[in-house]
């Protein structure tokens, strides 16, 4: 039975990827296959923004409806020749249709072979538990859309109220449900395999159109800018597919360094015996009061969170971005028809899905507009620029002189304060986009500093971005000093970073040595023209974002101090420098260190800049994927439930509650209401007799949790998204039901609309064994076990 729902799963996720094919292959047109491996990702994006779009007035069948209706219209709008339908006739756009069958393959295998791994890591251990993570947060999310008539769905902790959280994420796996007719149970499983497979897909498909690109521009006889570095034109398909692997590998296997400190500790010590044994949770707690997680660990751990579900939208975006790049000036209509577009719509998706990727989007798009061939003020209308080509054109008006220190700090000024506007204004179209989600989001978030105290140290940073920092610097400084091996032209800027760095440390700004040398090394780089390319702003763009969460912070009660700000922002910076990564680990092992020609060089005697490179290749691979293997060991060592029933834990586990779960969600409707004790040890007037549940519990909200129906007070999460008072009122509220006096029973239940009431372990444990309610007028009970009872409120009898 199983086999059968992932398979109507893929097949409905199959006819969503090719409706996306054209469009893919019309936006993506320099990757290999011409994109197949992002159009999953851009079938998501199309469906969830016209079914959110559609929801808020119909939530359901019809808001599925409008995302195929928008995906199919889109695929044959892609699909037509638009020349050939000027001139009358009808037929195919050639760009339209995928080519190269093992380009399409490779993708398709990489995608398949991702969704296959966590699909197995979800079926030895398919629980939606809450120990270690906020799988009850998201089930729930995805019940209460399932229920949804319009969006935003209803709040399932706060009864009454809309969701005031990113849902977009969930929204796209509700289609998803609604359309393979596939059980949520299931469905969530499938969703998180999904999502992974979505990213590792995408990431594969922009690393290697990153590198096929770069490789096809060396040919040709044509040398590299600076370095002198040529490819063998033959060797580009396997240069690109040895990008888009490692790409993937870095992004979807490797984990930071604190695995393989831990191993050499234990070696040191002599004694393994003695050493802590391997969890696969320690990697992600690496800086105090901070989380650093990176995506294996995140789809092991099987959360189907917001920062997750992110990811791969945030590489659509990155990848539009790149077709920015790529875009030669003249074309200016499919330029603008990008920036100010295609990325807003996007934007205004994002910011309902993960709204913390949002500025992330822009900021790669800044650094495109930055860095592209293209000037970004010709992107305005009526925009008089002057162009820079090597040698400065001052159209015969200017008395600077060409190549002088004047004119490239003009060019400088005008790329980036004009790249700078231009993302101003799309960032603009997209805020009025993503508008009606926002003006509904959570208050009370504010940007604060860092305290000196609470800033990263050197170890820890290097712990965590060590492996990426070693392959950036090797290929940066590799770059600039050229093939000759000579770090003479270069050694003032060393010299001045490392005056820097040094000056940085002495004064416990540690992130200095992380941030300034790739951002500064990448930034001269790309303005020297030396041999790097679109994933040198992606190295940019993430030393930006580490630099960044130094500085200032998100000041909210989602998490202590900037505990959820580097959390979400490491995320990113990850995702990026894994697409990187890629490219670069990809060039080091082929052109070496210093970029050698390849065609000057053989297997049987390396060029030293080679076989330097290929030894840091090796050791960076070596000091990043054991994390997965002795995670999955573990993993597997563990578990092994053999279902993807995200909920069958509950009948295993808790029988007690699982028949009365089961019955409240076959027979509450959109409208009903529940009444069960709050997930918090919170009691602000002191009348539970215990402080359970707590959060990260079973005893928590089990049932509005596992079933989506709204419960008046849930988890303390929502301090986070309402503020302390307004959740503590209701917590109050929910007390006084339990244990107040009758008049003050019958107040909470027709202030919050409640329709049946939860009795259980934890009701009974917070206020006492004898609570009931089958003595107040207008309450009597709807089913009860040995465990559990559930009371039907009629509201029209209750007393006045």
């Amino acid at each position: 039975m199983e086999v059968l729902l992932v398979g109507r799963w893929l097949l409905a996720f199959a006819v969503l990827s090719a409706l996306a094919v054209p469009i893919a292959a019309r936006l993506f047109r320099w990757a290999p296959g011409r994109g197949v491996g992002l159009a999953p990702i851009l079938a998501i994006a199309v469906l969830t923004t016209a079914g959110y779009w559609v929801g808020r007035v119909s939530f359901g069948v019809e808001a599925l409806a409008a995302g195929l209706l928008a995906l199919g219209a889109g695929s044959l709008g892609a699909s037509i020749d638009t020349g050939a339908a000027r001139r009358g006739s009808l037929s195919l756009a050639d760009d339209a249709i995928p080519s190269g069958q093992r380009a399409i393959g490779s993708a398709l295998l990489v995608f398949l072979g991702a969704f296959t791994l966590v699909l197995l890591i979800r079926a030895a251990d398919p629980a939606i538990t809450p120990v270690g993570g906020e799988k009850f947060l998201d089930y729930s999310l995805l019940r209460s859309l399932l229920r949804a008539e319009t969006l935003p769905p209803l709040d399932p902790w706060f009864a009454g109220e809309a969701v005031n959280y990113y849902y977009g994420g969930h929204l796209a796996a509700a289609l998803m449900t609604i359309l393979s007719g596939v059980p949520p149970a299931y469905a969530y499983n499938l969703s998180l395999a999904t999502v992974y497979a979505c990213l590792i897909a995408a990431v594969f498909e922009l690393a290697r159109g990153i590198a096929v690109d770069r490789i096809g521009d060396r040919t040709g006889g044509r040398n590299d800018p600076g370095n002198g570095t040529q490819h063998d034109h033959a060797a580009a398909p396997r240069l690109a597919a040895g990008a888009g692997v490692a790409a993937a590998a870095a992004v979807g296997l490797a984990s930071n360094l604190a695995t393989v400190r831990s191993l050499l500790e234990r070696l040191g010590s002599g004694s393994a015996a003695e050493a802590e044994p391997f969890h696969y949770w320690d990697a992600s707690r690496v800086i105090e009061g901070t989380i650093n997680e990176f995506p294996f660990f995140a789809f092991l751990n099987g959360d189907l969170h917001a920062h997750m579900m992110g990811a791969p939208f945030l590489v659509l975006g990155t990848a539009i971005a790149y077709a920015y790049w790529r875009t030669p000036e003249d074309e200016l209509r499919r330029r603008r028809l990008l920036v100010f577009g295609v990325i807003p719509a996007l934007g205004g998706t994002i910011a309902v899905v993960h709204t913390w990727d949002l500025a992330t989007l822009f900021g790669v798009v800044w650094l495109a507009a930055t860095f592209a061939p293209a000037r970004p003020l010709t992107l305005l209308p009526g925009s008089s620029v002057r162009s820079f080509d090597g040698d400065f054109d001052a159209g015969g008006d200017s008395d600077t002189d060409p190549g002088s220190d004047r004119s490239v700090l003009r060019e400088e000024i005008e790329r980036t304060g004009g790249a700078l506007v231009v993302t101003a204004l799309a960032a603009g179209i997209g805020g009025m986009l993503a508008a009606p989600f926002l003006l509904g989001a959570s208050s009370g978030q504010e940007p604060a500093l860092v305290p000196p105290g609470r800033r990263s140290g050197l170890g820890g940073l290097l712990t965590v971005h060590g492996a990426f920092l070693a392959a950036f610097l090797a290929f940066l400084i590799g770059r600039l000093a050229g093939t000759n091996s000579r770090l003479a032209g270069i050694s003032p800027l060393l010299v001045g970073l490392a005056a820097v760095v040094g000056s940085g440390l002495l004064v416990g700004v540690s992130a200095i040595a992380v941030v300034a040398p790739p951002l500064v090394l990448g930034w001269v780089a790309l303005r020297a023209d030396r041999g790097v390319g679109f994933e040198t702003a992606l190295i940019i763009g993430g030393a930006g974002l580490v630099g960044l969460v130094e500085i200032v912070h998100v000041a909210e009660q989602a998490g202590p101090g900037r505990l959820n700000t580097v959390f979400k922002t490491y995320f990113q910076v990850w995702t990026l420098w894994g697409i990187a990564a890629g490219v670069v680990l990809s060039e080091l092992w082929a052109a070496g260190v210093t970029g050698t020609d390849l065609r000057k060089s053989t297997a049987a005697a390396l060029p030293a800049g080679r076989t330097v490179a290929r030894v840091l290749v090796v050791l960076l691979v070596v000091s990043t994927l054991p994390y997965a293997a002795l995670a999955l060991d573990g993993h597997f060592d563990r578990h092994d439930v053999g279902t993807l029933d995200a909920t069958a834990f509950v009948a295993a586990d808790h029988p007690g509650e699982a028949p009365a779960i089961a019955w409240i969600d076959e027979h509450a409707t959109r409208e009903d209401v529940l009444l069960e004790a709050p997930g918090t040890t919170r009691s602000p007037e002191g009348l539970a007799q215990a402080a359970e549940p707590g959060m990260y519990t079973w005893r928590a909200n089990p049932a509005s949790s596992v079933t989506g129906i709204p419960t008046v007070a849930g988890w303390d999460h929502e301090v986070g998204y309402r503020g302390v008072e307004p959740y503590e009122r209701r917590v109050a509220a929910v007390d006084r039901a339990y244990a107040g006096t009758t008049v003050e029973r019958v107040r909470t239940l027709d202030a919050y609309g409640v329709t049946y009431v939860w009795v259980g372990p934890t009701e009974r444990e917070r206020y006492g064994e004898n609570v009931a309610f089958d003595h107040l007028e207008g309450v009597s009970v709807a089913y009860e076990t040995d465990r559990v009872t559930i009371y039907r409120v009629d509201q029209d009898a209750l007393p006045g």
